[in-house]
């Protein structure tokens, strides 16, 4: 007899002793206690589980980190724009948790961090490489468990996110108010309820110069008449979100604040550069159209003063480089405690933005997603991943059921788009 049937036929016996007759609900107890047992991994202990590897690829923008384990159970992670040239920071950190637990992902961060307090682990590439392995390290755990990120980290107060297209309408050479309008009326048919353009320019014919943040009369009428034509082109019932992109000065922000207000946006995002909170406390305060900021702030605690203070109407940290999902989290939960929304920046792959998901789901005061309109055109995003599901319905994402993130990096499918001469996954 086999040790599975053994196991069967003693959990039958020991349920029914138990009831002291067998009587049908008995009987149906005893097997629910089985079939509980059954679907539960006998492979390992969780707690033999440890990291064995932690290897990385680059593919435009993004890291991504794979993290092994001694039982086969492999987590994948992302960063984005802070990741340049940062393969050997990937493998000096990974030496670092090797041969540890992988169970522990806020613990195995914070030795990280902290054991980096003169390496540079407040901002920038440190944290941008440490999203994607914090990220990786959930999407094991969460394998390991099976159960999905956002049951790890507490549970979900909704099913899918709400997502706002970016257009990409910066790829084309001064669009039109025209343009802008085509724009908005196409994301609009394809079901998203939430628009967002780029409308600064630094090809603009008419800046002073490429080095001075004052726009004049000519540009913030160009501004003005391109997102007025994307609004009368959708009406009043879409949002419309506007990024400067942060390179303009205080002047120039509070004029476009005021001059966006008869538009309704949901928001202006970062009129200038998100390291003086005194000019967004002064912009925010002077313009009833909603500022937002956050996707070149680091960690928690680069949001602390922006949120006392009252600067900003919406936080927007991008989880694939400011801490990852569990700081993304305390972002949120402290933006709440100021009735704040939390909006994240998203320009990931898939994977990226199903973790960010994952984080989104996980906390009360989500109000949207960013969402690249090049998902919907471009296959190598799909290339890229393993998912079989749609991937937005109606401008909603489906956060995964599946153990993990949900979503699994295709190794051959995005070495065709590996960023040439970096080791690749070794």
């Amino acid at each position: 007899m086999s040790l599975k049937q053994n196991r069967r036929s003693f959990l039958s016996k020991t349920a029914l002793a138990g009831a002291g007759l067998l009587s049908a609900p008995a009987l149906s107890w005893g097997q629910g206690l089985i079939d509980a047992n059954e679907r539960t991994s006998k492979a390992s202990a969780p707690s033999d589980l440890k990291i064995t590897a932690v290897t990385c690829a680059f593919s435009g923008g993004s890291l991504f980190v794979k993290i092994s384990s001694n039982q086969g159970i492999v987590g994948y992670g992302e960063g984005v724009d802070a990741v340049g040239g940062t393969y050997h920071l990937v493998k000096r950190l990974g030496m670092q948790i090797t041969n540890q637990s992988p169970l522990n992902p806020n613990r195995l961060i914070e030795q990280l961090r902290k054991g980096a307090f003169f390496g540079g682990a407040q901002s920038g590439v440190y944290i941008a490489v440490l999203s994607a392995i914090e990220t990786a390290l959930w999407d094991l755990t969460g394998k390991a468990l099976g159960l999905p990120v956002y049951q790890l980290m507490g549970g979900k107060f909704r099913d899918k996110c709400r997502v706002y297209c970016d257009t990409a309408l910066y790829t084309r050479n001064l669009p039109t108010p025209d343009d802008y309008a085509k724009a908005a009326a196409g994301s609009v048919a394809k079901g998203y309820t939430a628009i967002k353009f780029d409308i600064d320019a630094g090809n603009d014919p008419n800046k002073y110069d490429r080095f001075n943040w004052t726009a004049g009369p000519a540009e913030l009428e160009r501004m003005y008449n391109a997102i007025a034509a994307a609004r009368k082109a959708v009406g009043s019932k879409i949002d419309i979100c506007v990024d400067l992109h942060g390179r303009y000065d205080a002047t120039t922000g509070h004029r476009v604040a005021k001059m966006m207000e008869p538009l309704n946006l949901m928001w202006l995002e970062e009129p200038v550069p998100a390291d003086n909170v005194d000019a967004y406390k002064h912009i925010t305060r002077e313009t009833s159209t909603p500022i937002c900021t956050g996707e070149n702030v680091y960690l928690a605690y680069g949001f602390t003063r922006l949120l006392s203070d009252g600067a900003v109407d919406i936080v927007m940290p991008d989880l694939q480089k400011t801490g990852g999902l569990s700081e993304g989290q305390r972002i949120a939960n402290l933006a709440n405690l100021y009735y704040v929304p939390f909006s994240p920046h998203m320009v990931a792959s898939f994977l990226g933005a199903m973790a960010c998901a994952h984080c989104c789901v996980s906390v009360p005061n989500f109000q949207i997603m960013e969402w690249q309109t090049y998902f919907d055109v471009d296959t190598k995003w799909k290339d890229m991943v393993i998912y079989d599901k749609p991937w937005v319905e109606k401008g909603f994402l489906t956060v995964s059921e599946k153990p993990g993130i949900g979503v699994d990096i295709n190794e051959e499918g995005l070495k065709k788009y590996a960023t040439p001469g970096i080791p690749y996954f070794e």
